[in-house]
């Protein structure tokens, strides 16, 4: 009877730890199914395909393969990916691409994801950047749609260079420079120390300054190009970009004021787009009154902005406030029809600064292009927008930024151009923009 009882007792223990497992299984399952069905190796591993908005494949799922033309296929290389990419959307849309639900597994079907950007823009943008390292990115920002978005360097997926790993330059190629990398914002984040002076300094208006070319702060010295001019207001400091105007301004308002604004824009932040999460930005508050101060309201510094978190900034200064995150699926259906497989991705805001705040910021940005970089690049269209010069030291060129919108309801666009040690921002960033905007735009 003992050893009855012995083992009556050894097989509940033994069908409790079944059970047990079950139970953890099941929860994993729930919890990650969509993940091990979409995982590198296994059969499902997407098995539906990508389009561009205009119905261009980039990727088909059920045969492994690439969009026909190699333009397309090096300029979506980021978007789309490959086994090297963990921010791609084959990655992060997986468990989308295989159709996978936790009652039916994949027995429904794989599914087909639409995104919202053009290849033919991004094809554009990848050339015009002409080899050089560099993020351009174009959305709406009213509705988040995502037009164009190309990271450089990139490469053909259906032919990865040999030399890969040793040539400098596809240094960072498996990194996605726009969601994944911070740089130094230049001159771009004055519109911060622009948006915090607006508010904090009620004496604006009467804000005056003359730039010799340095401004000596306790021993250190912040430096302009050249001499600007004698008695700017903001908007000719603005425009003119005087390094000493705004390290005076930073000065005044102090390291906390500035570090809340910067905070209030979204770059400290990390964005969530398509599963994708952004990189934070850096900054630091600086002693007050001291030098350093000055240079982080320069945008230089520790100063650090991620290239999507800033467009979301700038399309927040034309939406009088309200900045919405890029999104980059327009629509999911199930594979090879157009009968809908999900909701479409919602929008997602935030508030950056009051609408009186952005129409001053978006009235100074326009005068920047009227009085500084030249309308006619532009066409007919109003661009608002901001240069910036980055320098990086160590001897390198400075990146150049250029980051604007056009304010116009029937084009709602904004835009981030940097070109990793391109020199002068209005001129090397600015040039690529315009080819862009006009492509864009265009009927």
């Amino acid at each position: 009877m003992k050893r009855l009882r012995r083992r009556t007792i050894i097989a509940l223990l033994l069908a409790g730890v079944l059970a047990v497992g079950v139970l953890f299984f099941c929860v994993q399952l729930l919890r990650n199914g969509s993940d091990w069905v979409g995982f590198f190796g296994t059969r499902y591993y997407e098995s539906g395909a990508i389009y561009d908005k205009n119905g261009t494949m980039l990727y088909d799922g059920q045969t492994k393969s690439y969009a026909e033309s190699k333009a397309t296929r090096v300029a979506t290389l980021h978007l789309v990916g490959d086994a090297n990419f963990g921010t791609s959307l084959r990655s992060v849309l997986a468990s989308r691409l295989t159709g996978y639900n936790f009652i039916t597994g994949t027995s429904l079907g794989s599914h087909d994801v639409t995104l919202t950007v053009d290849a033919s823009l991004n094809e554009a943008a990848y050339a015009a950047l002409n080899g050089r390292k560099g993020v351009v990115a174009i959305y709406d920002y009213t509705t988040g749609d995502v037009l164009c978005q190309i990271s450089s360097p990139a490469y053909d997926p259906n032919d990865p260079p040999s030399d890969i790993n040793e040539n400098p330059a596809y240094e960072g190629v498996y990194l996605n420079r726009f969601f994944s990398a911070t740089y130094p914002p230049g001159s771009v984040f004055k519109l911060v120390t622009t948006a915090a002076a607006i508010e904090e300094k009620k004496d604006l208006d009467d804000f005056r300054y003359t730039c010799t070319g340095s401004l000596e702060v306790d021993g250190d010295v912040i430096t302009c190009p050249y001499a600007h001019g004698a008695d700017m207001d903001i908007n000719q400091c603005l425009a003119t970009s005087c390094n000493g105007a705004y390290a005076t301004l930073a000065m005044e308002l102090g390291g906390k004021t500035l570090g809340k604004y910067t905070e209030q824009a979204g770059l400290l932040d990390s964005l969530k787009v398509c599963d994708i999460q952004t990189a934070k930005g850096n900054f630091v508050a600086e002693p007050d009154n001291s030098a350093y101060l000055g240079w982080s309201g320069v945008g230089q510094d520790k100063d650090l902005v991620n290239p999507c978190n800033l467009l979301a900034f700038i399309g927040g200064i034309a939406n009088g406030g309200e900045a919405v995150v890029p999104k980059l699926v327009e629509k999911e259906t199930i594979s090879g029809t157009a009968i809908p497989a999900a909701f479409p991705d919602g929008t997602d805001t935030f508030k950056i600064y009051s609408a009186e705040t952005c129409q001053r910021l978006k009235e100074m940005m326009r005068n920047n292009v009227l009085t500084q970089y030249g309308q006619a690049q532009f066409g007919d269209l109003p661009v608002c927008a901001k240069s910036g010069t980055a320098e990086v030291g160590g001897g390198q060129q400075p990146h150049a930024w250029f980051a604007g919108f056009i304010d116009d309801p029937e084009h709602p666009l904004a835009f981030v151009v940097l070109v990793e040690n391109g020199g002068g921002g209005a001129a090397e960033a600015g040039s690529i923009a315009a080819k862009l905007l006009a492509q864009a735009t265009a009927e």
